[in-house]
């Protein structure tokens, strides 16, 4: 008990005399704290902490029936899948004890401001302003409070988007919630194991025809709604049964506020089918030119 009380004593000194230039999920991180030093009997039987979903923001409905949103529910960490430069993706089972409901998400944690974010941050967040000058010119100077923003905005951006994308039906993951700079989502694999990425498989001839029209289809979607992806390659492309998803979404631009909208798409169907032409698909089906021209025209932008 005298070890956490001296967490919470550090917390709070190094903190009270920075209260303005806290975020607002380091505020509430703060007034968990205070809370939970009440009662340190507050703690899971079976899990390392209880469900978050009471304070989170939430994913759109109607939901899938495999979201537990019960707060009875208990978190356990199965594991890191992925570490990146701006966030690592962990694996979480969500369960109602250990003969309730569960279910296995992915934890995708945003780093703050001891780590370097989005090196070309600026043009991808034309468009996207914080209310407060006063955040905007943090943000702007990369100050640790601008960063901590930074971090928290696009964990935003990237929940707010996958929950429009995947209500229009663009085959993205089911964001279920996020919590300051973590996200929940849908986990796209099978027996804790991750669907392969596109970049990983040789297919034949025969199903890269046919990954080539749910990969078209795929992006067409996306351009109907308005965005492009922004980083679209064959590694930020998950294929379960034959089915791609799309991932890694923070930077989704809006194709009509963001001036540089249009060579971010471009961008994005170079990389695709420069993928798919190498592994033999013919220069005329793989067109990056006609494709993107197809994709401006679903966008409503030629």
């Amino acid at each position: 008990m005298r070890e956490y009380d001296d967490d919470l004593d550090t917390f709070q000194k190094r903190n009270r005399r920075r209260r303005n230039r806290l975020t607002e999920h380091q505020r509430a991180q703060l007034a968990d704290l205070c809370e939970d030093r009440a009662s340190d009997a507050d703690i899971p039987p079976h899990g390392d902490r209880w469900s978050t979903w009471a304070r989170a923001e939430h994913g759109p409905t109607p939901r899938p029936e495999w979201v537990i949103i019960d707060l009875a529910a208990e978190d356990t960490e199965l594991g890191v899948l992925k570490t990146g430069k701006e966030a690592d993706v962990h694996l979480v089972r969500r369960a109602v004890g250990t003969a309730g409901p569960s279910c296995v998400v992915a934890a995708k944690r945003y780093r703050t401001a001891d780590h370097r974010l989005f090196h070309r941050d600026a043009q991808y967040l034309e468009g996207r302003r914080m209310r407060r000058s006063r955040e905007n010119r943090a943000m702007a100077s990369r100050s640790s409070f601008g960063r901590n923003l930074l971090a928290e905005q696009w964990a935003v951006a990237e929940f707010a988007a996958l929950g429009t994308l995947w209500s229009a039906g663009v085959p993205v993951p089911y964001p279920v919630q996020r919590d300051g700079t973590e996200l929940l989502i849908e986990f796209v694999g099978d027996d804790g194991e991750a669907a392969p990425r596109l970049a990983e498989l040789r297919p034949d001839a025969d199903e890269l025809h046919r990954l080539w029209q749910r990969m078209l289809e795929a992006m067409a979607s996306l351009a109907v709604v308005g965005y492009a992806h922004g980083d679209l390659s064959a590694y930020n492309v998950l294929v379960r049964d034959g089915e791609p998803t799309l991932i890694d979404l923070p930077q989704v631009v809006d194709l009509a506020a963001n001036p540089s909208g249009p060579d971010f798409l471009a961008r994005d169907v170079r990389n695709i089918t420069g993928w798919f032409a190498a592994r033999g698909l013919p220069d005329d089906v793989v067109d990056p030119d006609a494709v993107t021209a197809m994709l401006l025209a679903e966008a409503g932008l030629a």
